[in-house]
């Protein structure tokens, strides 16, 4: 194998799972420093930076960070259940507790550059869009057809979930650098938008519509059969505030979870989630079950819904056939009747959360944007352009349903794209992140990170007492970790961020940091094709997703391979090795937004 390129900004950042899997790669490891350190203010600017809502986000944040969390990966030896670090749960650690940041955040400047933007939709897409460009002088106008901004983020998410203080605080950060935002109005043009002159517009109008259930029934019992997200929205309105004793969810995501909580708190008694899928397969974060599990509710499974029964043109309940799932060679899943007699349950409302699609009646399909057969318009992953190069998409509107996190990504890469094009730039060349090595040796036992490895378990975050929480649709159910617990689950990241860089010409080959790595992850052996040499290594190493570390030849002609994978960063190679040859050195990537550091250098007249 080639010696590995350090220097090439993604090999590190690789190597940090947690910040490589976040759709906005939030710098984890250090501001879970911060954190610990008691920096709250400062852990809570580095996530405002790159994920904008971080107290909305350190509680219905999807996660995807976690999962790729190397503490779950390194305890699967020991641990009966391995936990990653409550990552989503430090974030909100840091806005709970941080002080007044208003006075750090960026002023937009005096003159304006005479650039206008509008945004239709001021969900968290649009918003990271303004964010990122109003304080470079642009002019935006974000378009609401509701009385607030923030979009699904208070439409849609319960307020036992996300109080209302928290989407205001966050959302009003943004507004207050000088947005123009336009509540309450709808856009039912985009042609006649674009007449208006803007420079660039972005559409970051979600995905509003939630899919329905074509089965027998479902007219005649229209009155008590409710769309989901819809209806969520109403109670968020305040235009619902009861449903009936008996509640049957159908759906297995993340909306159904809220539907069903939230038909709890509203006078529902006997709610049920019932869900066609298995349940390790539903859609919803695991969380998310457990939570609705833990208030009573119970989640049935391999279950199709086949008519809605009513008497008298009222609804009393629905049936459904048993299926099981039926796997062919491919491994792909199908659906199949068990020959079981169908079930029926009785209820007085049902909530429909099968699935979310997008609606764009408010395109014309003649301006030049192009749309696939499924309705989605034709965006580029990387720009966020349409068809129509000014015309830009982000979060649920771009690629369909996904989480707050994603739009927040769309949104920064759609400000770049809008920046270079408003510049006259080629909006497909994208900035390169900034990367900062640096020494982190104090001594030679000394280090200016914490190295010592927790041994702790997970920490859970409290709840507050189900007696009060299901009286009250507004009373948060988390109440998040206290400073003393939340300094606790800091302590069990293991700061991936601070690598291992090793020098060949110091190495003299004494094999003393094979002995003491005690995760067996550094082999010194002869180089060899790829696949040769993972499987000789001291530790096999069998995950292909992470690339291995190797140095170029040594003085015996041996190369030094290190498995990254499951490596601890505990920095014991480095505290052993007697002539320097491994440092543990912090990786700092700072992801280039829009503004001077994404535009292409300019060309001196010769």
């Amino acid at each position: 194998m080639k010696p590995t390129d350090i220097g090439a900004p993604d090999y590190f950042h690789k190597v940090v799972d947690c910040q490589w899997a976040c759709p906005a790669h939030t710098p984890v490891p250090e501001y879970i420093r911060m954190i610990a350190a008691g920096r709250y203010g400062d852990a809570y600017m580095v996530n405002w930076y790159s994920n904008v809502f971080p107290g909305i986000l350190g509680r219905t944040c999807d996660r995807p960070c976690e999962p790729a969390c190397r503490r779950g990966r390194v305890e699967e030896r020991n641990a009966e259940k391995p936990e990653p670090v409550a990552i989503c749960r430090l974030k909100r650690v840091a806005a709970d507790n941080k002080e007044d940041i208003r006075g750090r955040l960026p002023k937009p400047p005096k003159q304006k550059n005479g650039k206008r933007i509008a945004c239709v939709g001021s969900g968290p897409a649009s918003l990271t869009v303004a964010r990122d460009l109003v304080p470079l002088g642009y002019s935006v106008t974000l378009f609401d057809q509701d009385p607030r901004a923030g979009g699904m983020i208070w439409s849609q998410i319960p307020r036992f979930r996300l109080p209302m203080e928290v989407i205001d605080e966050e959302v009003g950060y943004i507004l207050d650098l000088g947005v123009d935002f336009k509540p309450g109005v709808r856009i039912d043009s985009l042609k006649q938008l674009m007449a208006e002159g803007y420079d660039a517009i972005f559409v970051g109008s979600g995905a509003p519509r939630g899919r329905d259930l074509d089965i027998p029934g479902r007219k005649e019992a229209a009155a008590n059969i409710h769309i989901g997200i819809d209806w969520l929205s109403s109670v968020s309105f305040g235009h619902v505030d009861r449903i009936g004793k008996r509640v049957i969810v159908l759906g297995g995501g993340n909306t159904a979870m809220d539907c069903c909580r939230t038909s709890k708190r509203l006078g529902g008694e006997d709610v049920k989630v019932i869900v066609r899928s298995g349940y390790e397969e539903m859609k919803a974060s695991s969380w998310e079950k457990e939570d609705a599990q833990h208030e009573g509710i119970p989640i049935l499974n391999y279950l199709v819904p086949k008519a809605f029964t009513r008497e008298n043109g009222k609804l009393t309940g629905v049936t459904f056939g048993k299926v099981k799932a039926v796997y062919d060679e491919r491994g792909r899943r199908d659906l199949v009747p068990t020959g079981e007699p169908d079930q029926h349950f009785q209820c007085d409302d049902v909530l429909v959360a099968v699935g979310q699609e997008n609606a764009f009646p408010w395109i014309e399909r003649d301006i030049g944007i192009e749309f696939d057969p499924s309705g989605m318009p034709t965006v580029d992953k990387i720009t966020m352009q349409s068809t129509l190069p000014h015309v830009l998409f982000g979060g649920d509107s771009a690629f369909g349903p996904k989480n707050i996190i994603w739009a927040v990504a769309h949104g920064h890469d759609a400000a770049i794209s809008i920046d270079k094009l408003c510049s006259g730039e080629d909006t497909t060349v994208r900035p390169s992140p900034l990367v900062n090595l640096a020494s982190q040796k104090m001594g030679i036992h000394e280090w200016s990170y914490d190295n010592d490895i927790s041994l702790a378990a997970r920490y859970k975050v409290p709840w507050r007492d189900k007696k009060v929480t299901l009286r009250d649709i507004k009373v948060e159910v988390e109440m998040g970790f206290d400073i003393k617990t939340g300094f606790a689950e800091a302590q069990r990241c293991l700061n991936c961020d601070v690598q291992t860089v090793f020098t060949s010409k110091l190495c003299i080959e004494c094999d003393a940091c094979v002995d003491i790595c005690p995760m067996d992850c550094i082999t010194f052996t002869g180089n060899g094709e790829e696949a040769d040499l993972r499987g000789r290594l001291n530790a096999p190493a069998s995950d292909l997703t992470q690339d291995l570390y190797v140095s170029d030849a040594l003085k015996t002609g041996r190369i030094m391979a290190k498995d990254e994978d499951v490596c601890l960063h505990c920095g014991l190679c480095a505290e052993r090795c007697p002539t320097g040859a491994w440092d543990m050195q912090k990786f700092l990537l700072d992801m280039t937004h829009a503004g001077p550091a994404c535009h292409s250098p300019k060309r001196k007249a010769a």
